[in-house]
């Protein structure tokens, strides 16, 4: 298993980066080089606990289709979402969220694991964790620059 491990800085008030943080429509704009798209599920607006998103993207020149689902929620501390259906062997995203004295700690666990045995665990150490990686920080910097501008307004109604 691969596991990423990301602490991001964030000075905006915690339930602000929480809902970012779960804003179909946010996703979406920082994953616009993929052209990520939601197709089914909850495609618009804050996902909640136990409902899922199905996003069509295109990675590595590959469209792919990938369901994932919210398993657990404690609003504004954490949530957890999980690989349902996808080209991932399997995966979890733990989302946490820390009050600070600037504002909020943002951090993540990422956890996933790659079909094809010895295979994937090669594509892991060599592409594919260094590749999540990267869509991870855009991901992040992309909830900073909207939480710490009046642009988490367009998100967040």
């Amino acid at each position: 298993m691969a596991v990423i491990v990301l602490s991001t800085k964030i000075k905006a008030p915690i339930e602000r980066c929480f809902d970012l943080s779960r804003s179909i429509e946010l996703h979406k704009l920082s994953t616009a080089h993929t052209n990520e798209e939601a197709i089914d599920g909850v495609t618009t607006g804050l996902i909640k606990l136990d409902e899922h998103v199905t996003w069509k993207a295109t990675h590595f020149g590959i469209s792919q289709k990938l369901t994932s689902k919210i398993t657990e929620f404690q609003r504004p501390s954490y949530f957890i979402d999980e690989m349902v259906k996808g080209s991932f062997k399997s995966f979890k995203h733990y989302h946490y969220f820390e009050s600070t004295e600037y504002g909020t700690l943002m951090i993540d666990r990422f956890e996933f694991k790659s079909p094809m045995g010895i295979i994937g665990r090669f594509v892991n150490a060599v592409i594919l964790k260094k590749y999540m990686r990267n869509l991870l920080i855009k991901r992040n910097e992309t909830i900073r620059e909207f939480a710490e501008s009046d642009k988490w307004r367009e998100i967040i109604i």
